[in-house]
């Protein structure tokens, strides 16, 4: 029996403003913050095991990352608003369509990136500046980041979804929980086994895969409404709604991949004129950038903790709450 929260009876629209933002945000920010510190400690694993030309290597291969977030952030993001305005218009059916077309076409779309990406390896590590040293440390890295970007876009985009569904633990849980095997794995792989570069990223997608499953177990546990096979059928108007609502974050991530690859090969010509190289400086960039993502991820998960809030209630017309819930951002 389907599940369904009235307009009136939702936390979105009775809890206190200042108590939901705490709720979301908070869960929200620790999530991306330690996703953020084991991108850090993995750099830590690689440039100890392996030496700054792994951790070039790296680099040279985040931009695809972040196109890959950037896709699944435009159909998450975008899934998550349609849900929660739909939720706060009461339309329930349109809610359930806009999650099952949002997984249909991040699964789609993350096969097609990792296929092109891996049909297309070469080429496009030049494009993001790979010199002649760090090929084929950037090629052992790439494969298997490559294998694991539909394990990472499906997990990032549901992951969305789910905090707007009124559970930002299990969201927290979702992207914590990769972490972990991460971690431990990197040690594992670099150090005894002495498998490099190749270790690293093995332990990155075992990491994405475990997100993965417990991101995917949700979906038939949804609390705001219940996902039928019909739901995950493509729906024209469903899916540009989708793309609509989440172009912004695709825009913004996109950004910083045109910023990194120019960056890069910056760096790699005129790098190679200095007293350090074309590596050295490549290396030493990708690592700035990953701390970086420090407070970005601060930024990023208030924001992300707030989007279910102003959904819900724009959609139910709450434009007082609305109101009210900016003064507090």
């Amino acid at each position: 029996m389907e599940h369904e929260l009235s307009q009136t009876q939702s936390p979105f629209a009775t809890e206190p403003i200042g108590r939901l933002i705490v709720k979301f945000a908070v869960p929200s920010v620790i999530a991306l913050l330690v996703n953020s510190l084991y991108n850090i400690v993995d750099q830590i694993f690689i440039g100890n095991g392996v030496g700054y030309l792994g951790n070039g290597a790296t680099n040279i291969v985040f931009p695809i990352t972040i196109i890959a977030l950037a896709l699944a952030m435009m159909i998450g993001n975008g899934g998550a608003a349609y849900l929660s305005l739909k939720l706060g218009e009461g339309n329930v059916n349109s809610a359930k369509k806009g999650i099952g077309n949002a997984v249909t076409m991040v699964t789609v779309v993350s096969i097609a990136l990792a296929a092109v990406f891996l049909l297309f390896i070469n080429p496009i590590l030049t494009l993001f500046g790979a010199t002649d040293t760090l090929r084929p440390y950037a090629l052992d890295y790439g494969w298997i980041i490559g294998i694991g970007l539909p394990f990472m876009m499906i997990s990032g985009a549901i992951n969305s979804m789910i905090r707007a569904d009124g559970s930002p633990k299990y969201a927290m849980f979702s992207m914590v929980i990769g972490a972990v095997p991460n971690v431990i794995l990197d040690a594992v792989f670099i150090f005894p086994l002495q498998m490099g570069v190749q270790g690293a990223a093995i332990a990155t997608v075992i990491g994405q895969v475990a997100s993965f499953v417990v991101s995917v177990a949700y979906l038939p546990r949804f609390k705001t409404v219940h996902l039928s096979k019909s739901a995950f059928c493509l729906d024209t108007k469903a899916c540009g709604n989708i793309v609509v609502f989440g172009l912004s974050s695709f825009i913004t991530q996109f950004a910083i991949t045109i910023v990194m690859a120019l960056t890069n090969n910056l760096l790699a010509q005129y790098g190679a004129q200095s007293v350090y190289g074309a590596d050295i400086p490549l290396t030493a960039t990708g690592i700035v950038m990953k701390v970086n993502q420090i407070m970005i991820s601060i930024l990023l998960g208030i924001a992300t903790g707030a989007q279910p809030i102003i959904g819900f209630n724009y959609g139910a017309k709450n434009f007082h709450r609305v109101k009210k819930l900016w003064k507090f951002l």
